[in-house]
């Protein structure tokens, strides 16, 4: 007898044949597999893959900020600092950052601490207050706004909304003297915070000792 060679019919069709063929199976996912997520929901409780665009995104544009930055201010020239210069620096915080050499070392003790913008952020203020020209007074508040205020910097200064308010209010037309408030908010943070541990830390104490041996040498 001849083998038959033609069509299957339906209702002898192979379990394995329906499972391949049917809609019903073909629309319903199992249920380890992830439903395909819309690249707009931002709800916590998807597994939304924008989520991980966005990510990247953010890192994109903080490297991107990062590269149009004010050029790092170098540590300014100024003499060694004598003994008696040292030793009024812990009287107060004002002698310290009114002293080139103070604000060198206490930019460097910072600098230990990864806090090293609060220092930057001031000393670009105060070179902003010193421009006249209104294109670079306009150019260098971007820059800073940039650098030390956005949000997407990954030096971005400590400050409270009503600072940064009063910031966003005068970007439309900014003077030297935009950041006034939270220059002020910054230095009174490095007064409080920083300027206690300088004093004890190992940064101030070996240049009390270095200038102590100097003075017995002399």
């Amino acid at each position: 007898m001849s083998q038959y060679t033609g069509p299957v019919p339906a209702d002898r069709e192979s379990p394995m044949t329906r499972s391949e063929t049917s809609p019903s199976r073909a629309q319903h996912p199992s249920p380890s597999q992830k439903p395909n997520t819309c690249c707009f929901c931002w709800c916590c409780c998807c597994s939304c893959s924008c989520l991980t665009v966005r990510s990247e995104d953010d890192k994109r544009g903080r490297r991107k900020t990062q590269e149009t930055k004010l050029e790092p201010f170098p540590c300014e020239t100024c003499p060694k600092p004598t003994m008696e210069e040292i030793k009024l620096w812990a009287q107060s915080f004002d002698k310290l950052m009114k002293n080139p050499a103070g604000r060198n070392k206490f930019r460097e003790f910072l600098r230990t601490e990864y806090s090293e913008e609060n220092m930057l952020f001031w000393l670009a203020c105060e070179d902003l207050k010193k421009e006249i020209n209104k294109s670079a007074i306009e150019e260098k508040t971007r820059l800073i706004y940039e650098d030390y205020i956005s949000i997407l910097s990954p030096k971005e200064v400590s400050l409270d909304s009503r600072v940064r308010e009063v910031i966003n209010r005068r970007l439309q037309d900014p003077t030297p003297h935009i950041f006034e408030d939270a220059q002020l908010q910054i230095y009174t943070l490095m007064h409080r915070d920083s300027y206690p541990r300088f004093l004890n830390s190992s940064v101030y104490r070996s240049l009390v000792q270095g200038g102590s041996r100097s003075s017995s040498e002399s």
